[in-house]
């Protein structure tokens, strides 16, 4: 953020510590205390000045965040859920399928697919030796975000959803998440129709079965 005297960097970070899974904090990079200099003050306070609110004011950075609609937010509790259901399920001798899926339509989506592969290293971290999960995630805006899982010993396999990709986005971003192998449904379908004849059903079908398969042999 360019404020004409200094620039003025944001970072966002959560902290996963303790019992807690939510602690967020902003930190702000100011070069040389540009933003301060000139500022008057009235005096100082347990060694700290302390500042004109005009000028503060007049300084001041205002973050505007989006609000996450009720229907499109995903509680960090819904996740943890995933995770104790699927103990139950490796209880009874089978493997899980945890299906964290992030919306394709997120305006913060790389940055929610950073944070919940943190979440998932946490919950994997704390699977016992030998037990499995299989993951289905969405495909990512990084390429290769979910490498470390395709390598994690408690990882069976990573599948990608399709999301709402269509078929042709969502191979070429499969292609570029390499060992990451399609698990798609609504891009499997695209293009099939009850109105078409057996021969153009199947053969469409099939074209779909070979591009996906083709795309997931990276």
């Amino acid at each position: 953020m360019d404020r004409g005297h200094a620039t003025v960097v944001i970072r966002r970070t959560v902290e996963n510590l303790g019992p807690r899974h939510d602690q967020v904090t902003f930190d702000i990079d100011v070069p040389g205390a540009a933003v301060a200099v000139a500022l008057r003050t009235l005096g100082t306070r347990d060694g700290q000045p302390i500042w004109y609110r005009g000028d503060l004011l007049d300084r001041a950075i205002i973050l505007h965040l989006p609000t996450i609609s009720e229907q499109r937010r995903r509680t960090e509790a819904a996740f943890w859920k995933q995770f104790e259901a699927a103990r139950q399920i490796i209880a009874a001798g089978l493997v899980p399928i945890v299906e964290p899926e992030v919306d394709i339509h997120c305006p913060d989506k790389g940055e929610a697919e950073t944070l919940l592969k943190a979440a998932i290293l946490e919950a994997l971290h704390a699977l016992p030796v030998g037990q499995l999960v299989m993951l289905k995630l969405t495909l990512p805006e990084k390429d290769d975000l979910y490498a470390e899982f395709v390598k994690h010993p408690k990882v069976v396999r990573v599948v990608a959803l399709s999301g709402g990709y269509t078929r042709e986005e969502g191979n070429e971003r499969l292609r570029r998440n390499h060992g990451v192998v399609a698990s798609f449904s609504r891009a499997l379908v695209e293009g099939l129709s009850a109105q078409q004849s057996d021969a153009e059903f199947n053969a469409m079908l099939d074209a779909s079965i070979q591009s996906i398969f083709e795309a997931s042999n990276t």
